[in-house]
């Protein structure tokens, strides 16, 4: 019998029994197993999956998070390495193209995976760098005082409103739903305000040995310094944070905490599309599969 053509192989949708067959795939390829990140992306979006036809578990992998009907991530694109070169990466994303519709699509590319997002439309808008290591507050200030921005932990009832608003006009989108799920994901979710009013928020959770803080929004550095510091003062584990590039005093200020640059990312963009939102205000993103 004829060996099957892998780059025609159907695409199905994942859920949650296919969990282990994803983190399979990710150890695979050298990515860490972090089942707490796949289960929330897996619940949150739309996770896409080739079935390998030797049996061995899923041969190709991707996850499209949408933010209403205006802006969707693509997210944990991964083929097994003894499938590579064969096509399947560009079926993938090809399926969630198609299944994204009219939407912004945007994503995070590694230089391995950037030429095939070029070559189906994406175009690189930024760099994005993960820091990672042990935050050393050193004497930064610590709660409330004359001049001084601070933050203070997030109350469900009494701020998910004001978060979400403050998010949709910086990102864009409405994420109302996977933020609402912040509160039960996150060790820590704050928020600083201002008059009454909220000019920032902050989260961090963990995943294997790294906590990661994102996502944080600020109007400002000096707010953006205040909500990572509360975050992960207390942090017993190396930390993770994705930002800017072109953030380059809070980039300087993390390197002098503890924690330096590990990787670098292409932002990139479908169609050459405009972002929506204030982008300005978005400091760091929840999870690269996410933004």
């Amino acid at each position: 019998m004829k060996p099957a053509d892998p780059s025609a192989l159907p695409v199905r949708r994942l859920g949650l029994a296919d969990l282990p067959h994803c983190l399979d795939l990710a150890q695979d390829r050298s990515w860490p197993r972090e089942e707490r990140k796949w289960r929330l992306l897996l619940e949150s979006g739309e996770g896409f999956g080739i079935d390998a036809p030797d049996g061995g578990g899923l041969v190709g992998t991707v996850v499209l998070t949408r933010y209403g009907r205006t802006a969707a991530a693509v997210g944990m694109m991964l083929v097994a390495s003894r499938y590579g070169g064969q096509g399947l990466g560009r079926r993938l994303l090809g399926h969630v193209l198609a299944e994204a519709g009219d939407a912004t699509l945007f994503l995070c590319a590694t230089e391995y995976g950037r030429p095939l997002y070029e070559k189906l439309g994406f175009e690189t808008v930024g760099l994005i760098e993960a820091r990672t290591g042990r935050f050393d507050a050193g004497d930064e200030p610590y709660g409330p005082g004359p001049g001084r921005s601070s933050s203070r932990p997030a109350e469900p009832g009494r701020d998910l409103a004001a978060l979400c608003a403050l998010d949709v006009e910086v990102f864009g989108a409405d994420r109302s739903r996977l933020l609402a799920r912040l509160f039960a994901f996150a060790e820590q979710v704050r928020v600083a305000e201002r008059d009454g009013a909220l000019t920032g928020y902050g989260a961090a959770w963990r995943s294997g040995d790294r906590l990661f803080v994102g996502p944080v929004v600020a109007e400002d550095d000096e707010t953006a310094r205040a909500l990572i510091t509360d975050l992960a003062r207390d942090a017993d584990i190396r930390i993770r944070i994705d930002l800017g590039h072109h953030r380059r005093e809070l980039t300087s200020w993390l390197a002098g905490h503890g924690v330096p640059q590990t990787s670098t990312t292409s932002f990139m963009v479908h169609g050459g599309r405009a972002l929506p939102g204030d982008r300005s205000r978005l400091v760091a993103s929840f999870m690269s599969a996410l933004g």
